[in-house]
C-alpha cells in the first residue's frame, strides 16, 4: 500500500476544468447556496454535491451510476471539497430537490430577478415529453410522444423563458405523461405569473389555446398572443380571403394578411404561398402512400392471402376477424387519387390564424410569434444537448430532482449567452465543447505539493472564464 501511495504522488492527472469553473462561478454569484442549503443542514454538503452534479451534466451523459463514478475520483473530490460517498447519496440529493421543487424554483427566480435587471418580462411557453425508464413512478404514462416512442411511458414538461432578446428559462413544470397542453398550461403559467410586470405578453402555441387559459392571463392584467386552430366559421373568411383588402406581410414567403378586430381580441389571418406548397406536397405524398397501401391490400384479397403484417393488429390478447374491401375494384388509379384529394385537401392549405388580446400590426404579430421558436430551441437543448432524456430514475421525487439538475445546467448555459453577445447565437453543444476543451493537469510533486497547469484555451472559454464571477 505504501508503494501505491508513493507511485500516486508522482502521477499527473488531467481534468476538464472549464465547465467546473463556470458552474462554480455562476452557482456562487447567484447565491444558490442559500437556495439549496436550507433543505439539507446535516450530513453531506448538498451544495458541493450539486455543483459536482451540474458540472457532470455539462460534461457527460447523465446517469446516477456514471455521475457517482465521475465525481468519486480523488482529484474531482478535491476540487469540490468532498469526501468519498455512496451512489445512494446522489439519489437522496435528487429526492431532496424533488420534494422541495416548488420552493426551489421560486427561490431560483428570486435570485435571477435580483441579480439581473431584465429589460422586460414577456414570456414564451411550450411543452414537451420525455421518455421515462422504469414503471415505479406514477408520473409515467403513455401519451402523445414528441420523442416518437409511443411504446414507452413518459412525463410532460412545461418550459417558460423570458422572450427575445433575453432567452433565459425561468420556470419548468413536470406533469403526467398523458396530460394535454391545455391542462398543463395552468401549472406552467402560474409558476411564473407573479414575476411578470403588468401588461407582459404571454406567447404560446395553439395546443394550449383555450378560452379558460386566455381568460386566466387577462385576469392577471397580462396580454397574450397565440395560434388557434381553424374552424368551420373560418372557412367563410378563407373562401372570400382574396376579396378583402389584404396586406403583404412577407414578400419572400408570399405571406398575405387580414386583421379582424373584435371587442376583446384580434384575429390575424394569414395566407402563405410557401406553407401552401409544403402542405400540398405533404398531402400529395400521403395520397400516393394510401394508393399504394390500397393496392397492396387489394392484391392480398385477390390472391386470398393474409394481410401483410404492417396492416394487422399484432396482439395475442386481441382476436381479429378481417373483412376488407377496397374501392379499387370500382375505380382506376386516377379516380382513386381524385377521391383521396377530395378527402384530404381541405382548401385551408397555406392559411393560419393568430389571436391576441393586444392590437398589433400583422407584421408585429407574425414576428413575435415566429420568435417563439427560441423556447423550442431551449427544449431541444435541454433534451438533446444537456441530454436530460431519457430519465433513468424511479420515484416521483427523483424524476423531479433529475429535471431540476437539467434545468440548472440549461439555465447556466442560457445565462452565458445572455451575458456575452459573442455567444448569443452559439449552440449549447458548441459552448459545452469549448468549456470541455480547457483542461488542467494536476502534477503531484515529490514534495507532496501539487502543481496546476492549464491548457487548451480558446476564444469562448477565455471569454467566459475572464468573467469576474469565475474564480480559478
Amino acid at each position: 500500500m505504501q508503494g501505491l501511495k508513493k507511485k500516486k504522488a508522482y502521477n499527473k492527472v488531467y481534468i476538464t476544468i472549464g465547465t467546473i469553473l463556470a458552474v462554480n462561478g455562476l452557482y456562487d454569484v447567484l447565491d444558490f447556496s442559500t437556495v439549496f442549503g436550507k433543505h439539507k443542514k446535516n450530513g453531506f454538503d448538498i451544495n458541493d454535491l450539486l455543483k459536482a452534479l451540474v458540472s457532470y451534466k455539462l460534461t457527460d451523459n447523465f446517469s446516477i451510476n456514471k455521475a457517482h463514478e465521475w465525481i468519486n475520483r480523488d482529484e474531482v473530490l478535491d476540487i469540490f471539497n468532498l469526501e468519498e460517498f455512496s451512489e445512494r447519496t446522489l439519489y437522496r440529493v435528487l429526492e431532496i430537490l424533488g420534494n422541495n421543487r416548488e420552493t426551489i424554483i421560486s427561490d431560483i427566480q428570486d435570485r435571477l430577478f435580483t441579480r439581473y435587471d431584465f429589460e422586460h418580462t414577456n414570456i414564451n411557453i411550450d411543452w414537451t415529453s420525455i421518455v421515462l425508464y422504469g414503471d415505479k413512478s406514477p408520473l409515467g404514462k403513455y401519451g402523445y410522444s414528441r420523442d416518437h416512442r409511443p411504446d414507452k411511458k413518459q412525463i410532460t414538461l412545461g418550459i417558460t423563458e423570458l422572450a427575445d432578446p433575453i432567452n433565459v428559462p425561468i420556470g419548468i413544470t413536470v406533469e403526467h405523461g398523458n396530460l394535454h397542453d391545455q391542462k398543463h398550461f395552468m401549472k406552467t403559467y402560474q409558476q411564473v405569473n407573479k414575476r411578470l410586470q403588468q401588461g407582459s405578453l404571454v406567447v404560446f402555441d395553439k395546443g394550449a389555446h383555450s378560452i379558460g387559459n386566455t381568460a386566466m392571463i387577462r385576469a392577471d392584467d397580462m396580454q397574450y398572443l397565440t395560434a388557434r386552430k381553424l374552424n368551420k366559421s373560418d372557412d367563410k373568411i378563407i373562401a372570400n380571403f382574396w376579396n378583402y383588402s389584404l396586406e403583404i406581410v412577407d414578400p419572400e414567403d408570399g405571406i398575405y394578411g387580414l386583421k379582424i378586430v373584435k371587442p376583446s381580441s384580434v384575429n390575424y389571418f394569414y395566407f402563405s404561398e410557401k406553407l401552401q406548397m409544403e402542405q400540398l406536397e405533404s398531402r400529395s405524398r400521403k395520397i400516393m402512400r394510401q394508393v399504394e397501401e390500397a393496392k397492396e391490400i387489394q392484391k392480398s384479397i385477390d390472391k386470398n392471402k393474409k394481410l401483410p403484417k404492417k396492416f394487422r393488429i399484432n396482439n395475442v390478447l386481441v382476436d381479429v376477424v378481417y373483412s376488407l374491401q377496397t374501392k379499387l375494384t370500382d375505380l382506376d388509379e386516377q379516380e382513386a387519387i381524385k377521391l383521396l384529394e377530395e378527402h384530404l385537401i381541405t382548401g385551408r392549405e397555406g392559411f393560419f390564424c393568430l389571436k391576441s388580446s393586444k392590437n398589433l400590426t400583422l407584421k408585429e404579430a407574425l414576428q413575435i410569434y415566429r420568435k417563439k421558436d427560441s423556447v423550442e430551441k431551449i427544449i431541444n437543448s435541454l433534451k438533446n444537448e444537456i441530454e436530460i432524456k431519457p430519465l433513468r430514475v424511479w420515484s416521483d421525487a427523483s424524476v423531479y430532482g433529475a429535471v431540476i439538475i437539467g434545468f440548472i445546467a440549461q439555465l447556466f448555459i442560457s445565462l452565458m449567452r445572455y451575458e456575452f453577445n459573442e455567444l448569443k447565437h452559439k449552440s449549447t453543444k458548441f459552448i459545452k465543447k469549448s468549456l470541455l476543451n480547457l483542461t488542467v493537469t494536476v502534477d503531484f510533486m515529490k514534495s507532496r505539493s501539487k502543481k496546476y497547469i492549464y491548457a487548451n484555451f480558446d476564444a469562448i472559454n477565455t471569454l467566459i472564464l475572464r468573467q469576474k464571477w469565475v474564480k480559478s
